[in-house]
């Protein structure tokens, strides 16, 4: 789970720094490539938190739990 937080900091700091971006007003291009940047890390991180936790639900045998993850993605 360290990694994960690291990631989510990481990806806290490419949205602090789209936030001065508009805020200073920086051309949409730059914003844009931030933007992208930071929505991918973000699915990365979402990618391995799922990855992790299905595999811990599948060593475990935890049927319940298995089926709430399920239904949270198929959500999206």
């Amino acid at each position: 789970m360290e990694d994960v937080v690291i990631r989510l900091k990481r990806v806290n700091g490419q949205i602090q720094g789209l936030v001065r971006m508009l805020e200073e007003k920086e051309p949409c291009e730059k914003v844009i490539v931030q933007f992208q940047a930071a929505k991918a890390a973000l699915e990365r991180t979402y990618s391995l938190v799922l990855n992790n936790s299905l595999k811990e639900c599948l060593s475990e045998r935890d049927s319940d739990t298995m089926e709430k993850i399920l239904k949270l993605i198929s959500k999206k």
